[in-house]
């Protein structure tokens, strides 16, 4: 265990911000499998808009970087492209 204030107190903050991440982390999962098992294209767009928009907010709270956040955009696009 730590026994400097400044060590227990990187702990308490890293312990929130892993709670955090995990929590925008699944969300974004969540999202993008919704995405995968969509059947129809109607349906695949629709879901595509929720994860784009699921996507943008993760990227802008610094989870992931833009980078990931588009390349993840574009396969899911190419994805929903095929079900037509």
């Amino acid at each position: 265990m730590a026994h400097h204030k400044s060590a227990i107190k990187r702990i308490r903050q890293s312990r929130k911000r892993m709670i955090y991440n995990r929590a925008n982390k699944k969300m974004m999962r969540e999202a993008l499998k919704a995405v995968r098992l969509a059947k129809t294209v109607a349906d695949g767009q629709e879901k595509l808009k929720i994860a784009y928009s699921i996507l943008d907010k993760v990227t802008a709270r610094g989870i992931i970087h833009k980078n990931n956040a588009a390349n993840r955009k574009s396969g899911l696009a190419k994805f929903v492209a095929k079900l037509a």
